[in-house]
């Protein structure tokens, strides 16, 4: 494990609005870049997750749960917004549209709960999640791959 494996992830907590804000937006910038080692870097070493009815343990399993998941959900592109927070804990509802390889499209709906270490990195991931089928012209982000502009509308703004 190198020193940078384990670097602090500011804000930290305790979160106020702000910080969580910050924290929620970081999240969605990471997964959005869909680049699985720079992701489980926010996670402890020994981060536990249940993401819809997997549970994984530790940076190895989340880095290849997060490269098997972007090779099947193509064209990924996420949305996240704070629902709740305190202390060291976050509340996250987000969505995302992918497609599959026979090009069908979808938009996942969920929640998460997210446990903070002093750090700043998250060791406690909980994820409840619903996929949705949608035709293709009922897309709603549209933003070019990887960060989601900051003027683009947001879960609330977009009906969501």
């Amino acid at each position: 494990m190198t020193t940078h494996a384990t670097s602090p992830r500011p804000p930290f907590p305790p979160f106020t609005r702000e910080t969580a804000a910050q924290k929620v937006r970081m999240a969605e910038d990471g997964w959005n870049s869909r680049d699985p080692e720079k992701v489980s870097l926010a996670y402890t070493p020994d981060s536990r997750w249940r993401n819809r009815s997997e549970f994984l343990h530790g940076r190895q399993e989340i880095i290849a749960f997060l490269a098997r998941k972007w090779n099947s959900e193509l064209d990924y592109r996420l949305i996240k917004e704070l629902w709740a927070f305190d202390g060291n804990r976050i509340a996250v509802r987000f969505a995302y549209e992918y497609h599959n390889h026979a090009g069908d499209w979808f938009r996942a709906y969920g929640n998460e709960n997210w446990e903070f270490d002093e750090q700043g990195l998250m060791y406690t991931r909980h994820a409840s999640i619903n996929d949705v089928p949608i035709q293709e012209e009922d897309r709603k982000f549209h933003w070019l791959l990887g960060r989601r502009p900051d003027d683009y509308p947001s879960l609330s703004d977009l009906g969501l």
